[in-house]
């Protein structure tokens, strides 16, 4: 039997109550240290893991057009502001509050939705050395769901690289083998750079932060 819609929207409201309890420990300079995500801190990942919850779609089309059109623009401004304007408590708070929401990104439809959360809470506990392991039943329907049309978006590059999994029975494209615990190549995937340490092969130096 395969992954259900239930299934899926189940492993969302988990995920986001299970990374609030984990942010809630966190120590005002782990919230203010730096994520994979360049350019933002762990509070601007937080904050815009909830932008879907809390703009409505007039408001963020809005928002859009006054960057131009370019959503990434869009989704850093929004990040940066909603950042600096709550507490720790209320960014926690907006995950845990919508665990159930409904949300979806634009492509990629449910599965998208829990890419988007277990992908951006590992920028957070990668960057900060938090051995949080995801749990294997979501990280399996995410890595189902990796999609080369969405490389170019994240700036993802695996030009004659095969990502090969330690931990599960999984890996994708082809070429020279890297390898890692599947969570963090799930990363590499799109677009981050990974601490030393957290992968091996050949071409692992390109996919390491400097």
């Amino acid at each position: 039997m395969g992954t259900t819609t239930n299934d899926i929207t189940t492993a969302i409201a988990a995920e986001r109550q299970e990374l609030a309890d984990l942010l809630d420990t966190l120590t005002p300079a782990q919230w203010e240290a730096p994520s994979l995500c360049a350019g933002w801190r762990v509070r601007e990942v937080v904050a815009h893991l909830s932008m879907g919850f809390r703009y409505p779609t007039g408001r963020v089309l809005w928002e859009l057009a006054k960057s131009r059109g370019s959503l990434h623009r869009t989704t850093d401004r929004l990040a940066r502001r909603d950042a600096a304007d709550h507490t720790d408590r209320e960014l926690t708070g907006f995950l845990r509050e919508h665990a159930h929401h409904p949300w979806k990104p634009p492509v990629g439809g449910i599965a998208a939705a829990l890419g988007h959360d277990v992908v951006h809470g590992l920028d957070s506990t990668v960057a900060l050395g938090l051995d949080r392991c995801v749990p294997e039943d979501r990280l399996r329907i995410v890595l189902n769901a990796v999609d080369p049309r969405a490389f170019r978006l994240f700036g993802t590059d695996l030009d004659g690289v095969r990502l090969c999994a330690d931990d599960l029975d999984w890996s994708f494209g082809t070429g020279t083998p890297l390898h890692g615990r599947a969570q963090d190549l799930l990363l590499v995937a799109y677009g981050r750079r990974l601490p030393a340490g957290h992968l091996s092969g050949e071409e692992c130096h390109r996919f390491v932060a400097a």
